[in-house]
Formats: C-alpha cells, structure tokens, sequence
C-alpha cells in the first residue's frame, strides 16, 4: 500500500490522504472545490465542479494514473438541481472515455461545496 500526496491538489483537511495506491489500484479520497492552496474556487457549481476534477486529475497523476484509467466515480451532490451542469463539465474533463458512476445528493459537504469527487482507477 503507497500513500498518494500532491501539491497540485489541496491538502486533506482531515486525518486521510488524498489517495491510497492498493494492488495495482488508486482510490482517491473525496476532492472539494478548493484550491491547492485551500480557497474555494468560487461559490457556483461550475467553477467548484472544473476545480473538483483538476483536483482529481492531479492526485491521479501523482499517483502513476491519469483520468483515462478510472473505472468508477461516485459524485456527491449539495443539490440535485445541479445535476445538468455537472454532467456537462464532467463530460468535458473526460472525453470520450465514459466510467461507471454513481451520483447522490448530500444534505451538506464539507466546506459547504456544492460538489465532491471520488474515483477509483487503475495505475499505468
């Protein structure tokens, strides 16, 4: 088991790492809208959602990994009304490459974010 940590992402802002690399996989914690230096990035779900996901594929990268390799994604959402928006920006951080998920609503997020990402991929 390897313990993934990257500058490119925000810090964990709890006892958990930003990943774990186990047996050929990485399993990303929950990414926030935050920046890599802690700020919010911005109070709409769609300048929180592209931080969200350039947080993902940050991690991803320290770990060996890249967004092409997730096999599966479960977001969280604060409100189900932003769904659509979501979906968009998702597909645009994706392309063509389409891995199973999961999407719930929260009641609240840390950090009052409008959107959290996990995933799970395998390493290169």
């Amino acid at each position: 088991m390897k313990i993934i940590s990257t500058q490119n992402a925000p810090q964990a802002i709890g006892p958990y790492s930003q990943a774990i690399i186990a047996n050929g996989m990485i399993y990303t914690s929950g990414q926030i809208g935050l920046l890599p230096n802690g700020e919010m990035a911005g109070n709409g779900i769609v300048s929180q959602a592209n931080q969200v996901l350039n947080n993902l594929k940050a991690v991803l990268e320290a770990g060996g990994s890249s967004m092409g390799n997730v096999i599966k994604t479960t977001i969280f959402l604060a409100d189900m009304d932003d769904f659509v928006p979501v979906n968009e920006i998702y597909a645009q951080h994706f392309g063509s490459h389409k891995p199973a998920r999961s999407t719930v609503a929260a009641k609240t997020l840390p950090k009052n974010a409008l959107v959290e990402i996990e995933c799970i991929a395998l390493v290169e």
